[in-house]
């Protein structure tokens, strides 16, 4: 039995467990030649986007006011966040470069990486001495924005292609504290490319150095069929890798898994256990980690 046989029969018997909605060789891109990025020691002053709670909650998302009603989601996401806090600024640092940065994604489009992404960004936002960034980098299929209920903003986008200069003319304060926000931005022809481009790198390693004591939450393309999503793999420290149970074949996870870079720390989340009344994407968890294609169970 291969290794990303015994974490998936790990994750598969930890869901069986539970009953709370869990989860859901390329070129380098050309970029214009004010790509250099540019020192941004605060962010800029903007409008505050508003996101409406009791609307997330409805959708099944963590409910930062921490009602009764969404304990067991938050529970999940706190028993995920905890592995990934601990290799970004605990005891399992010293071993990951870049701990800071976590990719989510898939090894196929709809698969709920997205919404997994919104709730790990906002059970990291319940922490008291830490800020998060949500980054939404699936710049082809957006869809942080529409699903926060926010209005399109310059983004990502803007920034890779030189419209806009600093990186923090796109980070939006939100109305849920210690959460901010770049959206995708518009698209644009060579959006996958400028995933891949030296401006993205630069941009990466800013958000790492810049912000030590913030999390950067980047809600990424899938991994198969998208060569820029492995090297932006590269980029990151950790990744959570969304698996949905009776859907994502094995061979799936491990072909897409053994594409990413083999620095990166590697967790995976099964998704749409059981089925609930929210959303859809489910009820139930699992969790398993391990570096790189060679992901080992160790986790609930």
């Amino acid at each position: 039995m291969s290794t990303i046989q015994k974490a998936m029969k790990k994750m598969a018997g930890a869901a069986e467990n539970s009953a709370s909605p869990a989860i859901e060789g390329t070129q380098t891109a050309s970029v214009p030649d004010n790509s250099v990025v540019e020192s941004t020691a605060v962010e800029s002053p903007k409008r505050k986007l508003p996101i409406d709670q009791q609307t997330l909650v409805a959708q099944g998302f963590i409910d930062q006011l921490q009602g009764r009603h969404g304990r067991k989601i938050r529970d999940e996401f706190r028993s995920i966040k905890r592995k990934v806090l601990n290799n970004a600024f605990g005891s399992g640092s010293h071993a990951v470069d870049r701990g800071n940065l976590i990719m989510v994604t898939s090894a196929n489009p709809g698969e709920g990486k997205t919404f997994t992404s919104i709730n790990i960004a906002l059970s990291m936002a319940l922490e008291r001495d830490k800020t998060v960034l949500l980054v939404d980098a699936d710049v082809l299929k957006p869809s942080v924005s529409k699903t926060l209920g926010i209005s399109d903003e310059k983004g990502l986008m803007e920034y890779l292609h030189g419209d806009v200069s600093s990186a923090a003319d796109v980070i939006y304060e939100t109305s849920i504290p210690n959460l901010r926000i770049m959206p995708a931005g518009s698209p644009h022809l060579l959006s996958n490319e400028m995933l891949a481009s030296d401006r993205m790198l630069a941009l990466t390693k800013e958000l790492a150095d810049r912000y030590p004591d913030r999390m950067v939450v980047f809600d990424s393309p899938p991994i198969l069929g998208v060569n820029e999503t492995v090297v932006l793999s590269a980029m990151m420290g950790q990744a959570l890798v969304v698996v949905e149970q009776h859907k994502t074949k094995i061979a799936q996870i491990q072909t897409a898994t053994e594409l990413l870079s083999e620095e990166l720390v590697v967790g995976y989340v099964l998704n749409k256990a059981l089925h609930g009344k929210f959303t859809g994407y489910g009820y139930g968890y699992g969790y398993g980690y391990g570096y790189g294609g060679e992901a080992a169970a160790k986790g609930a």
